[in-house]
C-alpha cells in the first residue's frame, strides 16, 4: 500500500453558507500541510467558496472539483459540488437557502460515510432554526448524527487539551433538566464516556468526574435532592462496573480549583454547566465530539457567528482541531481493534 492510501478521506460539510464556516474551512485548508496527513473533501459549492475567497481576500487558493468521493485525489483539496445552480449568499443573515443548502451538505457527506466512502465528516456550523424542515426535524448535528446512524443514545463530548466534558442533557430547555435526569441516564453517558475515553483517545483506565445538579452539589439535600436520589446512584453503581466515576462534584468549586485537571473526562448534568467552563477553558482549541457513533464527526466548538462573517475575524484554531481530532480518533479506533484482534 502506498503513502497516498493511508490517507484518511475526511467529508467536511460547509454549514451555513453565510456564518463564519467557509472562512474557518478556507483557512484551514490554504495550510500545506493538511493534505499530507488527509484527502480533505469540502461538500459544497466552489462558487460560493469563490466569493468567500475573494470577500476575504485569501488568494490564488482553489479546490480540486471531483464528481463524488471516489474521484478525490490525494494531495489535493476536493470539493464536491451539491448544486450546479447559483446559490445566494447574504453574509451574515438567516436565510431559507442557507438551511437547504446546509442540508444538503450534510445529507450528502452523511450518506458517504455511512457507505465508507470517506472515513470520518468535521461539519461546519449550521442555524439550527433555519435547517428545519420536514427532513430535518432535530435541535442539532448530534441528534440528526445519531439518528442516520441508527444509534439511540450518544455523548456531546466537547474536547480541548485543557479539559473534556460531557453531558447528560443538550440540547433541552432548562425548566425540564431535573425531570429528565435519571440514574439509568447519567449511567449510560458515564458508560459511554468511559468507552470513549478507551477507544477514542487511547486512555487505558480513565478517571471520570460527574457534576451534581445543585449548588453545592444539594449540600445533603438541603438544596434539592437530585443529587443524592439521582446521580449517586449512578456513580455508585458505574464504580461497581469497574468504571473510576467520582463525585457528584459542585460544578463551581470544581472548575475553580483546578480539580477538573485530575480527571480523564467530566460529565456535566446540563448544557451550560459544562459548556460555559469548556469554551473559558479551551478557548479556540475546543471540539465537539459525538461519542457513541460507529461513525466519527466532530466539530468546530463555535456556531455561524453571522456578527464577524464575512469580516475576516474568525479564527479558523477550533476547526482545525476538529480536523486534526478526527484523524487522531480514527487512527486510535484501528490501534483499539488491532489490540482486540490479537487477543
Amino acid at each position: 500500500m502506498t503513502e497516498k492510501e493511508h490517507l484518511f478521506k475526511i467529508g467536511i460539510t460547509h454549514g451555513d453558507i453565510n456564518g463564519v464556516g467557509y472562512e474557518a474551512i478556507l483557512k484551514t485548508m490554504i495550510m500545506p500541510r493538511i493534505t499530507e496527513i488527509c484527502t480533505p473533501i469540502v461538500y459544497g459549492s466552489s462558487k460560493v467558496a469563490s466569493y468567500h475567497r475573494k470577500l476575504l481576500k485569501l488568494g490564488d487558493f482553489s479546490f480540486n472539483i471531483v464528481k463524488n468521493a471516489e474521484q478525490a485525489v490525494s494531495k489535493k483539496v476536493n470539493m464536491i459540488n451539491i448544486v450546479d445552480s447559483e446559490i445566494k449568499v447574504d453574509i451574515g443573515q438567516s436565510t431559507a437557502v442557507a438551511g437547504e443548502m446546509s442540508l444538503l451538505s450534510l445529507d450528502m457527506a452523511m450518506n458517504d460515510l455511512l457507505k465508507n466512502n470517506i472515513q470520518a465528516i468535521v461539519t461546519a456550523p449550521i442555524n439550527k432554526k433555519n435547517i428545519q424542515s420536514d427532513k430535518f426535524h432535530f435541535p442539532g448535528h448530534s441528534e440528526y448524527l445519531a439518528n442516520k446512524a441508527g444509534v439511540a443514545d450518544y455523548l456531546m463530548f466537547m474536547v480541548s487539551p485543557a479539559v473534556r466534558i460531557g453531558v447528560v442533557t443538550d440540547h433541552i430547555p432548562i425548566s425540564k433538566v431535573s425531570e429528565t435526569l435519571t440514574p439509568e441516564k447519567i449511567l449510560a453517558k458515564i458508560r459511554l464516556m468511559q468507552k470513549s475515553l478507551v477507544i477514542d483517545f487511547n486512555i487505558r483506565r480513565p478517571k471520570i468526574a460527574v457534576l451534581g445538579l445543585n449548588p453545592h452539589a444539594g449540600d445533603d439535600g438541603l438544596i434539592g435532592t437530585e443529587d443524592g436520589d439521582v446521580i449517586f446512584p449512578a456513580i455508585r453503581q458505574a464504580f461497581d462496573e469497574d468504571i473510576l466515576a467520582f463525585g457528584p462534584y459542585p460544578a463551581d468549586g470544581f472548575f475553580a480549583s483546578g480539580q477538573f485537571r485530575k480527571f480523564d473526562g467530566v460529565l456535566a448534568m446540563y448544557h451550560d454547566q459544562g459548556l460555559i467552563p469548556f469554551k473559558l477553558l479551551s478557548q479556540d482549541q475546543g471540539v465537539n465530539f459525538t461519542a457513541g457513533l460507529p461513525i466519527v464527526r466532530t466539530s468546530p466548538a463555535h456556531g455561524t457567528a453571522y456578527d464577524i462573517a464575512g469580516k475576516d475575524m474568525a479564527s479558523p484554531e477550533s476547526f482545525r482541531h476538529a480536523l486534526y481530532m478526527a484523524i487522531d480518533i480514527l487512527k486510535n479506533r484501528k490501534e483499539y481493534r488491532d489490540l482486540i484482534a490479537k487477543k
